[in-house]
């Protein structure tokens, strides 16, 4: 194969075409590879080959380049400059580098772009779809023989989230599964969790932890009417976006309350079947949920109330020591008031706190909506988050989604606001206080 100088502005003139493959980015036989490129000619080849970027646009960018006066000949040099330029992302240059060329597209139409995260229900990418080039969160399940029940959680994940259509919730767009990999195709979220805010950031602002527990609720409501009882509402389960909206993301742990239970909520590891696994997260579990899988709605309140009391102090109800002592906790203590952790926090704010956190769900407000109406008094417009909190951080310029979002975010930032507000003054509405 003859590939041609970057000096002269072009790149694998005879290479045979390529066609995109299935697309699993996980570390793979080093048969999938090739030695990793040394020279900027071997990295512009592998770029090519990849489908990353056609052999047209290749030759432009480079051609550009060398009109700049700054053409690397080595592959790092051209891939930082790529980075740089938007051409390739980091998390592909990575790859690139290493000499890993293939499966960079998923079901031939979703390119992937970056790493997002990794978790037991399986690892998320950042992936541009191929002809409408809009920006999707994919979670793809890895095979895993030892976990029979695995699968199942994802299906219903998938089920869960197809069931549910409201802003503060995040959308699924797609499943499938190609050479036995299933995937989740999801709404992408350009901003950041509930819980890294607090952890760069620290306690939030009173009114911005009001606005956003009210956001959660509403997107709960909506679930609970599906019949969803979510399961693991948490701060890193709430995603904040650049217009200030909160969605609930993550349903692989809801229940459909209609149907019996599932089997799925306590499980028993394969190798130690008399060792119960309790799903969720142990800061924010319900009492009842550690005891039993045949939870309701009111276990999401319970959740959520917890998530509450972080967002305005900085820590859960119950800090420090081991899941199993969190656990207990939850069941035996009663926690901490907020406005005696935070003066600042309005008495009656601490008071609906206080009564999501009860021990039995009949103490608790009953729904979702009625925890907004609660909360009405304090829930005002508040502003959208700064830069500073969203960093910039995937080459938003080449994505259409992003592009349009960011030409018009004044616009967006505002009515997005005023309807956050219209919502929640809705569901108050539906559950008056008395």
């Amino acid at each position: 194969r003859r590939a041609a100088r970057v000096a002269g502005a072009s790149c694998v003139r005879d290479a045979p075409p390529f066609r995109p493959r299935s697309c699993v980015v996980t570390p793979r036989p080093e048969g999938n590879a090739v030695p990793s490129p040394q020279s900027a000619v071997d990295l512009c080849e592998m770029i090519v080959r990849s489908e990353l970027v056609g052999r047209s646009a290749m030759d432009e960018y480079l051609a550009r380049l060398q009109a700049n006066g700054t053409t690397p000949t080595d592959a790092a040099g051209l891939a930082a400059a790529c980075v740089r330029d938007g051409v390739v992302t980091k998390f592909q240059a990575k790859l690139l580098l290493r000499g890993k060329w293939r499966n960079f597209f998923l079901a031939g139409k979703y390119k992937v772009m970056e790493h997002l995260g990794s978790g037991g229900m399986g690892t998320v990418y950042l992936c541009e779809h191929r002809h409408m080039r809009r920006r999707v969160a994919v979670k793809i399940l890895p095979p895993d023989h030892q976990d029979p029940t695995q699968l199942q959680r994802f299906l219903r994940e998938a089920q869960a989230v197809a069931m549910v259509d409201h802003p503060n919730i995040v959308r699924a767009f797609d499943i499938d599964r190609e050479d036995g990999v299933h995937f989740l195709v999801m709404e992408y979220i350009d901003g950041v969790s509930l819980q890294h805010l607090v952890d760069a950031s620290g306690p939030l602002p009173v009114e911005r932890a009001i606005n956003y527990a009210g956001q959660a609720a509403c997107g709960l409501q909506h679930a609970h009417e599906q019949g969803l009882v979510h399961r693991d509402v948490k701060p890193s389960n709430l995603m904040l976006e650049r217009s200030g909206v909160v969605k609930v993301l993550d349903l692989g742990l809801a229940r459909i309350a209609t149907r019996a239970s599932d089997g799925l909520s306590r499980i028993r590891k394969p190798d130690s079947p008399d060792v119960r696994i309790v799903l969720g997260t142990a800061d924010y579990l319900a009492p009842e949920q550690a005891r039993s899988s045949t939870v309701d709605g009111r276990a999401d309140i319970y959740s959520l109330g917890a998530a509450a009391f972080f967002l305005l102090t900085g820590r859960p109800p119950f800090d420090g020591g081991d899941a199993q002592e969190k656990l207990l906790r939850h069941q035996t203590e009663v926690p901490a008031r907020a406005d005696a952790v935070r003066p600042e926090v309005p008495a009656g704010v601490a008071d609906v706190i206080a009564r999501m956190l009860a021990k039995a769900p009949n103490g608790r407000p009953q729904t979702p909506a009625r925890v907004v109406a609660e909360l009405k008094p304090w829930l005002t417009e508040v502003p959208p988050p700064t830069p500073e909190e969203i960093p910039n951080q995937y080459t938003p310029h080449r994505d259409v989604d992003t592009q349009a979002r960011h030409s018009t975010a004044a616009m967006v930032s505002k009515s997005s606001r005023a309807l956050i507000m219209k919502t929640m003054a809705m569901v108050a509405g539906a559950e008056p206080v008395g």
